[in-house]
């Protein structure tokens, strides 16, 4: 039996700026490649534009760069462009691989409100606010000032919700998430976490504290559990097993129905053992299943992804 796959993060995008000589097709210095899509089963893909700092500065010229890398590296091959609930029900229909665009920081927004509107008519649907550091809309999780979001941050946040781009609360800010969660509950919008672990499993600064993943809960959002080592266990070598201590934290939290993975390939360097690229989510869904009913292992693995996305995602005939 082989289950379908959502992965709501992976850094190919930036590989690929920075290298724009990889093939995506089946290039092994790509932990997610079509080969290995295929090879693990991945359905959905959520391709985030990260800009490596080795660029220098981030600018909006980088981030067009990434999204035409999509299309021209990626859709090209066949892989489906996700931007609306249409295009979901299409990808189901045809037992293809879909590709979802996402934003790891506004840095290269450059505060331009239009850029983020141009952005989502070229099919960007997530937007996390920040990276580690602050930017021009908020701070992130590793600002020293724990600050929230600016001004010009709220506005963002406004227009997002206006648009329909999914906000993701992965490296923002302890302030800043409950800045968000407070707009985003006033709109009846929930938001995400795409590639982030348990505080109480891991405390690592990046992975949210129970507050946190039961505000996200309260609010219909989802926690992408992802498989960045020291995310998931201190010590060395931690192994995909690792993750089930996160995963049952969450679900003593309520959040059973609420679980995804943002698996976080091509943005790390180390791999959990048995986990090194998207192949083998293959033989993550077998661990899994040694633990757990398929009908929970088949949410996790893409059904509460795709839930989120269909009552989430705009409609076509609507943005018409």
């Amino acid at each position: 039996m082989r289950l379908t796959v959502s992965d709501f993060h992976c850094d190919a995008l930036s590989k690929l700026q920075l290298n724009p000589k990889l093939n995506f097709a089946s290039s092994r210095k790509l932990d997610v490649n079509l080969r290995r899509m295929k090879q693990g089963g991945v359905r959905l893909q959520c391709f985030a534009i990260y800009l490596s700092e080795k660029l220098g500065t981030s600018r909006y010229g980088y981030v067009q760069e990434q999204i035409d890398l999509f299309y021209h590296h990626i859709v090209r091959l066949g892989v489906r462009p996700i931007g609306f609930v249409e295009d979901l029900e299409e990808l189901e229909q045809s037992q293809g691989i879909g590709g979802l665009l996402s934003i790891e920081g506004a840095d290269g927004l450059e505060g331009n409100l239009d850029h983020v509107r141009e952005s989502y008519e070229r099919g960007v649907r997530i937007l996390g606010l920040t990276w580690n550091y602050a930017n021009w809309a908020a701070d992130g999780i590793l600002e020293p000032r724990n600050g929230g979001l600016t001004p010009a941050g709220r506005n963002l946040v406004k227009l997002c919700h206006e648009l329909g781009i999914i906000l993701d609360v992965s490296h923002l800010s302890v302030r800043g998430f409950w800045e968000l969660q407070e707009l985003a509950a006033a709109a009846g919008r929930p938001f995400i976490a795409s590639h982030s672990n348990a505080f109480s499993v891991c405390d690592h600064v990046r992975n949210l504290r129970d507050d946190q993943i039961e505000a996200l809960i309260s609010l219909g959002g989802r926690i992408g559990l992802t498989f960045v080592p020291w995310f998931v266990k201190k010590g060395r070598n931690p192994s995909s097993e690792d993750l089930l201590p996160h995963i049952e934290h969450v679900c003593a939290l309520g959040g059973a129905d609420h679980i995804m993975f943002g698996s976080d390939f091509d943005g790390i360097e180390s791999h959990l053992r048995h986990l090194r690229h998207a192949g083998d989510y293959a033989k993550f869904q077998e661990m899994l299943l040694k633990h757990y009913p398929e009908g929970l292992v088949r949410g996790w693995l893409s059904g509460h992804a795709a839930a989120f996305l269909c009552d989430w995602l705009p409609l076509r005939k609507k943005a018409l």
